[in-house]
């Protein structure tokens, strides 16, 4: 006797099986936050050879495909050497080899010529300190010799604060050596830990770099085997400007910032600056930082002049200032061109949201991170807008105070406390202006859904004239 079962009855009880799990999951989260992200962390802990592996891979990619296209291809092709499977295999090998070789040979060159001079540079700034704090002492006191009420509000704020100071040294500062020194002593071990998982994720993005087409065809199958076509063709998409905004402004920033270093260098080296290396190196890692890494890196390469001669600092101050003119008017945008399509204010929000929440890391992906979701959220809201019959233009919602039945926007009061009214006009083809996440389909369907809107406003306004 066979036993008939209503698909209808079996998806309600997964949907309701769905529903029960995901209602725990929010409680456990809710409730017992700190248990959870305990959880996470481990699990993070534990993944990150393979997060560094694909992360190293993805950043390798484009010159394992530069060397492999541009290089290796035309080479082949020259020698009639066929592009079978075995070959392919090869080429791929040779191209990731070469990489290798590329890079670490960069690396090693990178730290051969600036960490020999960091350190001779730091342990100047630790032997030379006392000189400095001398030098500074006498600025301030030839200072306040020349300026009497500078001095007398000098001396008035350091009673004033002096004795709270002395307690907060006391009672905060001595006390929390130890507990310094083994969070000191903690470091060094992750220290150590991240170098390991960076060692296993190096190797890891190796056979990644091998099998990187054999992992985007697995994923592209799995799209097209769970959604139907048109969904998947806009899942992928999707992620096609997701990978288009990270690579073009990650690589943009490493090479402006790079550019931006070794225009430092030779700059303050003519100016007789002390610690030229040093500071070049800070002015060019922090820059990776969009909007605040300038600052982060020259607050401390001024206090380091300062310390030795306040008048050059105040030189270095104004050469920063005409170096980052010139990096966000021309050779930033000229990089980066367009790649986040976010305004002042969303750059700013992104970098203070991501940076509390993940640090400096945060403020490095923060930008890109919230770019996707800004052309998800702008994706979607013009899409409901068109099919609604209604502009995708923010200058058109302006001066709106309402949208008639009708499609009538009545405008807000102009000076005269007159209300106007005027018709939705607005043409087909700029509603319709191409996407970065929308495909051929979703235009088609939107261009039928615009003329069908177009055809029932016209029957109405005939059938408004005939009665």
């Amino acid at each position: 006797m066979k036993i008939h079962v209503d698909k209808k009855y079996i998806h309600w009880g997964v949907t309701a099986f769905l529903v029960i799990g995901a209602s725990i999951i929010l409680y456990y989260i809710i409730f017992h936050a700190s248990s959870f992200n305990t959880r996470i962390q481990s699990a993070v802990s534990i993944a990150m050879p393979i997060i560094d592996g694909i992360i190293l891979a993805y950043l390798l990619t484009p010159l394992v495909n530069g060397i492999e296209n541009k290089i290796l291809k035309p080479f082949f092709k020259k020698r009639n050497i066929s592009l079978n499977s075995k070959n392919k295999k090869r080429m791929r090998a040779l191209s990731i080899v070469l990489t290798l070789i590329i890079v670490i040979f960069l690396v090693y060159a990178f730290f051969a010529m600036v960490i020999p001079q960091l350190l001779k540079s730091i342990q100047s700034i630790i032997f030379q300190f006392p000189v400095y704090v001398n030098n500074l002492e006498a600025f301030i006191t030839k200072l306040l010799a020349n300026n009497p009420d500078i001095d007398e509000f000098a001396t008035e704020m350091l009673d004033k604060y002096s004795a709270q100071i002395s307690d907060w040294l006391n009672s905060s500062v001595i006390p929390q050596m130890n507990e310094l020194i083994k969070s000191l002593s903690l470091s060094v071990i992750s220290f150590l830990k991240s170098i390991w998982n960076l060692i296993i994720g190096f190797i890891i993005s190796i056979y990644i770099l091998g099998s990187k087409e054999t992992f985007c065809g697995q994923a592209k199958k799995m799209v097209y085997a769970f959604w139907n076509r048109k969904t998947a063709n806009s899942i992928i998409n999707d992620f096609r400007f997701t990978h288009k905004t990270f690579s073009g402004f990650i690589s943009g920033k490493i090479l402006d910032s790079l550019i931006i270093g070794l225009i430092c260098f030779p700059c303050i080296t003519l100016m007789d600056m002390p610690y030229a290396v040093l500071i070049s190196v800070i002015i060019g890692v922090t820059n990776v930082i969009p909007f605040f890494g300038p600052y982060l890196g020259a607050i401390p390469s001024a206090f380091l002049i300062l310390l030795i001669n306040p008048v050059k600092c105040l030189y270095f101050i104004i050469f920063i200032l005409i170096l980052q003119q010139f990096d966000g008017n021309f050779l930033g945008p000229k990089i980066l061109g367009e790649s986040t399509g976010l305004s002042s204010f969303w750059v700013i929000f992104s970098i203070t949201i991501f940076g509390g929440l993940f640090g400096i890391f945060g403020m490095i992906i923060g930008v890109p991170i919230f770019a996707v979701f800004y052309a998800f959220v702008k994706k979607h809201t013009n899409s409901s807008l068109q099919k609604k019959g209604l502009p995708i233009r923010t200058e058109k919602y302006t001066q709106v105070e309402i949208i008639t039945s009708d499609n009538t926007f009545r405008e807000l009061k102009d000076s005269a406390g007159e209300k106007k009214e005027r018709s939705l006009k607005f043409s087909k083809k700029a509603n319709l202006k191409a996407d970065p996440l929308k495909d051929e389909t979703a235009v088609k369907t939107t261009d039928s859904s615009s003329e069908t809107t177009e055809n029932a406003a016209a029957k109405d306004k005939t059938d408004r004239k005939e009665e």
